[in-house]
């Protein structure tokens, strides 16, 4: 069977992934898009060849015949709207982050696909899809590291535009490891703390960069993540669990040594389309693959929304200096 996808929203994240489905992916086929620059869409059309129809709303596209599927790759406030729009259609829907832009539109999806009684959503939280971060999942579950204690991690982009502001990088950049966590160690966050360290003078006036997030898990355990969107060099994912046993650290992304010029180096990743490429390429396969066999079972709503309370949590202690309580409802049997 082949999926017939709608993609609703065709900046650079879903003209990427209409190429991946078009290109490298199997099973799929985008025949609708839709933004809302509609000359934007029909030139991606154009750029990728598909032969897809161009509606002028997101709206209009859910509800196509002909569509099986939704992407949606749109700007971020528009989200709640499409997924909900897509759940009373009864298609799978695969949103990118965030699910919605508060803990609140979250539950009017949870509801709405208790309601459906099914799942049809999938968030885009692709690093649960990363080699590396599978192989430290599983050394976590099979506890080889013991128990574990701590996590350090950071978060680093070469630099940021002048829209890009404070609370962005808990929305924006810290939401993947608001997610990741709560995935690696099976459980949930019950405070955050977040420091200014002194500013770095490539920030602009908007952003404090960089910031410590500091979050304590359920459990006990003690997460420490660097956000730093300014720091020039490139673009690093860095993640430490220790376990009383043993630490596990994420490995490099694969790069050339190279010996020139009296020196030994390699070269640093400048942005996450190229880090992350593969788990791209794993996580819409596992969605088109879903969707045909009517069995969603990648990261769910409740992950969405779980990430954020969480994002919002931080976002308060982004403003009041304090540590602040994250709680957390009872997960629903639903996504059990």
């Amino acid at each position: 069977m082949t999926v017939r996808i709608g993609v609703i929203g065709t900046g650079m994240i879903g003209e990427e992934h209409s190429r991946r489905i078009t290109q490298q992916l199997t099973g799929g086929e985008i025949v609708a898009v839709s933004d809302v620059n509609v000359e934007q869409a029909s030139t991606v059309v154009d750029r990728l060849k598909l032969d897809a129809k161009v509606y002028e709303s997101g709206l209009e596209l859910i509800k196509a015949d002909n569509v099986d599927a939704v992407l949606v790759t749109s700007w971020g406030p528009t989200h709640e709207e499409y997924v909900l729009a897509a759940i009373a259609a009864g298609k799978s829907v695969f949103c990118e982050k965030p699910l919605a832009t508060t803990a609140e539109g979250c539950r009017h999806i949870i509801d709405a696909e208790i309601e459906a009684g099914r799942r049809l959503v999938q968030v885009g939280f692709m690093r649960r899809f990363d080699s590396g971060y599978k192989l430290m999942k599983e050394a976590i579950d099979t506890n080889r590291l013991g128990e574990p204690l701590m996590v350090h991690a950071a978060h680093r982009n070469p630099e940021v535009p002048e829209r890009y502001v404070t609370p962005m990088a808990i929305h924006d950049t810290l939401i993947h490891e608001l997610d990741t966590f709560r995935w690696l160690l099976d459980d949930d966050y019950a405070s955050a703390q977040v420091i200014f360290p002194r500013k770095t003078r490539h920030a602009h006036s908007k952003v404090e960069d960089p910031q410590m997030i500091l979050l304590e898990t359920t459990q006990g355990v003690r997460i420490d993540v660097e956000v730093f969107v300014n720091c020039q060099y490139g673009y690093d994912i860095q993640c430490d669990v220790v376990g009383e046993d043993g630490i596990a650290r994420l490995p490099e992304p694969q790069s050339l040594i190279f010996r020139q010029a009296g020196q030994r180096y390699n070269e640093i990743l400048q942005d996450w389309k190229k880090r992350f490429g593969e788990a791209f390429d794993v996580e819409l396969q596992a969605f088109i693959d879903g969707a045909a066999a009517g069995e969603i079972c990648g990261p769910s709503s409740w992950d969405g929304y779980a990430a954020a309370i969480a994002s919002d949590a931080c976002v308060k202690a982004q403003e009041s200096g304090q540590i602040e309580a994250i709680e957390m409802p009872e997960r629903p049997a639903f996504y059990g």
